[in-house]
């Protein structure tokens, strides 16, 4: 996967319903490249599936569950290309300390949940993984 590959993931990441003419022009290549590009994404797996993202406050039963992850070695830029496109990752970020990475996890149920769980850790790259899963927010006054 080279950076055209990830730029177009970022962008689909950002919206997957955007017109493949309008990623083209943002990417600065042709409509057939873009074509091409998603579907040999698709058929290797990085891509595996297109979603829609809702506002956190109106699925107040969904379950919510953070992963911190250790990546092994220079492999940063590999793991978050293949964490980017599962569908029940709904953010990822960059760390310091002790982890790499934080990925958001949201599912409707304790056995989605464990399923996302399982794929993400046999990515390769990924060392180890910690997952605290959210009980109750505290808001200040």
């Amino acid at each position: 996967m080279d950076a055209l590959d990830q730029q177009l993931l970022a962008l689909l990441r950002t919206n997957a319903r955007a017109p493949v003419a309008t990623l083209a022009a943002k990417l600065k290549v042709s409509r057939g490249t873009v074509t091409n590009r998603i579907a040999r994404l698709e058929d290797s797996g990085v891509i595996t599936g297109y979603t829609v993202r809702l506002r956190p406050d109106s699925v107040p039963d969904e379950i919510t569950a953070w992963m911190s992850i250790t990546v092994e070695g220079n492999r940063t830029r590999e793991v978050v290309s293949m964490l980017l496109g599962e569908p029940g990752i709904t953010g990822l970020f960059d760390t310091n300390g002790r982890w790499d990475l934080l990925a958001e996890i949201r599912s409707a149920t304790l056995q989605e949940l464990a399923d996302v769980l399982e794929r993400v850790r046999l990515i390769k790259g990924i060392a180890s993984t910690e997952t605290s899963i959210h009980l109750q927010s505290y808001k200040l006054a």
